[in-house]
């Protein structure tokens, strides 16, 4: 049976790949409403309610605990690595500014366009090159922590929250960017 920990990072590389297919659509918005169009808002107001209540309140503090774990254990796997929480912080901040924007505007208040495009640009660069650097970089590092001892990493309080889009139950308020999902 394979240890908690390397289950855990299984785990967090398919949050990035699920993540990853989640920017593309988000990404498609972006371009849309850059183009003059009319983007689904609805399922622009999705995607932001799955990134606010998944990535940024499970996922992300889930590579918190490993990457304290790293800095406790083997500080000389840390060096250098700033401050993931940080980035982490300034993601979800990202995240919960785009989402004001997408839910003003499925409200019918009036959000500048080209305000719309850059925080959705912004959002969509910033966490792709997080996910980039976690998988180039923290990840293996963590990785070799494990190799050399593995160590579990107390997720408790996060364990019992399932991927809304992604797990086997998809909950109803998500079923328009799973449909989304497989059509693309």
């Amino acid at each position: 049976m394979e240890p908690e920990s390397r289950t855990l990072m299984k785990e967090l590389r398919e949050d990035h790949r699920n993540m990853s297919t989640i920017l593309d659509l988000l990404d498609n918005i972006g371009r849309e409403a850059a183009s003059g169009g009319d983007p689904d808002f609805e399922l622009f107001d999705e995607i932001m309610r799955y990134m606010t209540v998944y990535p940024d309140a499970v996922h992300h503090p889930k590579e918190d605990v490993m990457y304290n774990q790293l800095r406790s254990k083997r500080p000389d796997l840390a060096e250098d690595l700033g401050d993931v929480s940080i980035d982490h912080r300034d993601i979800a901040q990202l995240g919960s500014d785009l989402r004001d924007d997408v839910e003003a505007i499925v409200a019918g208040a009036a959000v500048r366009r080209e305000k719309l495009v850059d925080d959705t640009s912004s959002y969509v660069n910033r966490l792709r090159e997080h996910m980039s650097w976690e998988e180039r970089d923290l990840f293996k590092r963590i990785d070799t922590m494990l190799d050399a001892d593995p160590v579990e990493f107390d997720i408790a309080e996060f364990e019992h929250i399932k991927d809304p889009v992604f797990e086997l139950e998809i909950e109803a308020g998500f079923r328009r960017l799973l449909s989304s999902i497989r059509a693309a």
